[in-house]
């Protein structure tokens, strides 16, 4: 009951920015959790960042200092700044949702692509 969309994936330099959008649209209840996955070739699905409905964050270690998750509840939407990014960076990321009501819920995955 619950779509996720994913953008702003692409292929980027090292050192170099981006910035992922996912917009939630469907039954949404509050409060609910949305964060970031990624995956990369031959490696499990590993959590990036996670924001809850108030704002408070979490973030692995190999993204600390470089990433930053955010979210507007008006719009539905969490996005994931992702600074100085790294070849190791390069995955599929995927947006999720846990609501109080229903979850997860995952969206279709955007390429991120860091080169050397």
């Amino acid at each position: 009951q619950v779509q996720l969309v994913e953008s702003g994936g692409g292929l980027v330099q090292s050192g170099g920015s981006l910035r992922l959008s996912c917009a939630a649209s469907g039954r949404l209840f509050s409060p609910y959790t949305m964060g970031w996955y990624r995956q990369a070739p031959g490696k499990q699905r590993e959590l990036v960042a996670i924001i809850t409905s108030g704002g408070a964050t979490n973030y692995v270690d190999p993204v600390k200092g470089r990433f930053t998750i955010s979210r507007d509840n008006a719009k539905n939407t969490v996005y994931l700044q992702m600074n100085s990014l790294k070849p190791e960076d390069t995955a599929v990321y995927y947006c999720n949702y846990q609501g109080i009501g229903g979850g997860p819920w995952w969206g279709q995955g955007t390429q991120v692509t860091v080169s050397s």
